[in-house]
């Protein structure tokens, strides 16, 4: 019964929480309207959300957390001493990645994580090739950012997600 109420608790929450943080008020009326978009938005937009795998590793899933975060901190870094740098250094180039992966949910995630590395942005997961497409600001080597990507991330979401 709440499963069909709330098909998505966490978006339910969250169109609840952002409707209350913008408007800013909490007479029960505009309450009231916040709970009932919390239940209509989730429910209108069910049909277009995947299903996403089964998380099959989360002690896993917490240390590709640990790793991505560090990645992030080293690649900002990396990226504003490049850019402060001579600029002629940079070897910016695209990368086909092939890709292992073939739940397009987790081929996203990939994506998305790529994208939120600095100084690497995905630009398309190609679901017929299996190919994730990447724009690098730095890769005077694209065999081994290449590399790099599947060993750090996409064996990884392979183990946590049983694909």
């Amino acid at each position: 019964m709440i499963h069909r109420l709330f098909p998505r608790p966490f978006l339910s929450l969250t169109v609840f929480l952002l409707w209350t943080v913008i408007t800013n008020a909490a007479p029960p009326g505009l309450l009231l309207l916040g709970a009932l978009l919390a239940i209509v938005v989730p429910r209108l937009t069910r049909p277009f959300w995947p299903d996403p795998p089964r998380l099959v590793r989360p002690g896993q899933a917490l240390r590709f957390l640990g790793v991505f975060a560090l990645d992030i901190v080293t690649a900002n870094w990396r990226v504003a001493r490049q850019v402060i740098g001579p600029l002629h250094r940079l070897s910016p180039a695209f990368v086909e990645v092939p890709l292992e992966l073939r739940d397009p949910f987790v081929a996203t995630l990939l994506a998305s994580v790529v994208s939120l590395t600095p100084g690497t942005l995905s630009i398309d997961v190609d679901r017929q090739r299996w190919i994730l497409l990447i724009h690098a600001l730095d890769a005077p080597d694209p065999q081994a950012l290449v590399r790099e990507i599947k060993t750090r991330y996409e064996s990884p979401l392979k183990e946590i997600f049983a694909c």
